[in-house]
């Protein structure tokens, strides 16, 4: 699992009093920072190779300003060229939104997905969901 600790910003908060829902996409791609990097380790756009394929966001509690945020980010499946996430974020130990997210390794260059380099692979198997140890 992939680890990301987040403080809300007061513009991320809406007139109810709680962090806004378009907020929470942006910190689930906070979360996936260190897979971009092992994908494109100079992160370089020209060299980019994680492309969004699909996002699914479950708003699960409600999140406030003042307290930080952990972005908890794992390897659901891994097919030959294409990733799935699965996602979840906490605040004050509690679940308040999850979702999921569908990537494919994409040479831009040529406009192609490509397959996952094994030493990629290998990694990415290190952070795989496992639901019987995952605590809400």
């Amino acid at each position: 699992m992939y680890t990301t600790t987040i403080e809300p910003r007061v513009s991320e908060t809406d007139g109810v009093g709680h962090i806004n829902n378009t907020t929470i996409p942006v910190w689930f791609e906070a979360g996936r920072n260190q897979l971009f990097k092992l994908f494109t380790p100079d992160h370089s756009f020209k060299n980019w190779r994680m492309i969004i394929l699909k996002m699914n966001v479950e708003y699960v509690s409600q999140i406030y300003f003042g307290e930080n945020v952990e972005v908890k980010t794992w390897v659901q499946k891994i097919g030959n060229s294409s990733l799935e996430l699965y996602e979840e974020i906490h605040q004050n130990k509690r679940i308040c939104a999850k979702g999921t997210a569908l990537y494919v390794n994409f040479n831009v260059q040529r406009q192609k997905s490509e397959p996952i380099p094994k030493h990629i692979r290998m990694e990415l198997e290190k952070h795989l969901y496992n639901q019987s140890v995952v605590m809400e």
